[in-house]
């Protein structure tokens, strides 16, 4: 039984928050630095993380005064590994940054500035504390796995997805101002993106390991 995930990261200092939740999770990660092209031989699925923004130029718009310098040798490294991951339908989750990557991948579009950016990135110091609800599509693949259709969750993020890519489906919103928290792709074995960071909330929160949980069943099924 293949537990290996892929986890693809630009900066050591963010990675252990991943590593932890997938472990929990039954997982065995294994992290790569994306400083050259990976491959997907030896892994069972993918961890998406978040970090930089993506460059803007991958959905055809010029940077926002508030958009960061671009990675693009990151954004091209993962939107191969999303390639090669699902023409093996492997199982993918992605996670902030994660969800927006996925979403330029099939062809989708980003809020570089969301207007209530101090909503979703406050500076509380806590990277564990709820800080606001989302309300989750009842018959979405995330609703199953949370076995609720509001849930309270931790926010780190300026941008957010605008138009939703090809053959992905919106799975949850912001409750207040109707920002898209959640994809998913169910054509898929397994494909589930979140806006918040679920691998911060899994100690003080464990009802958010149920999403690493429910990938490790995708992996391990394979």
């Amino acid at each position: 039984m293949n537990k290996r995930v892929l986890i693809p990261f630009r900066h050591l200092h963010k990675l252990k928050p991943y590593e932890e939740a997938a472990r929990a999770a039954g997982l065995d990660p294994v992290s790569k630095l994306t400083n050259e092209p990976l491959h997907m031989d030896d892994v069972a699925g993918v961890l998406l993380m978040g970090g930089t923004d993506v460059d803007p130029r991958l959905y055809g718009q010029e940077a926002g005064p508030e958009t960061d310098q671009p990675d693009r040798e990151r954004d091209e490294i993962e939107l191969d590994v999303i390639d090669q991951a699902i023409k093996r339908d492997l199982p993918i989750l992605a996670i902030c940054r994660g969800l927006q990557i996925l979403n330029v991948y099939h062809g989708g579009t980003l809020i570089q500035h969301l207007a209530s950016s101090e909503h979703h990135h406050p500076e509380n110091g806590d990277r564990a504390a709820p800080v606001h609800e989302v309300t989750i599509e009842p018959d979405s693949l995330l609703a199953r796995i949370a076995g609720a259709t509001r849930w309270n969750v931790n926010s780190r993020h300026h941008q957010a997805a605008d138009s939703v890519g090809a053959n992905l489906s919106v799975s949850a919103r912001d409750a207040e101002d109707g920002t898209i928290e959640g994809l998913e792709r169910l054509d898929k074995r397994f494909m589930l993106a979140v806006q918040w960071h679920p691998e911060d909330q899994i100690l003080k929160h464990p009802e958010q390991l149920k999403l690493f949980r429910r990938f490790a069943e995708a992996v391990t099924k394979g």
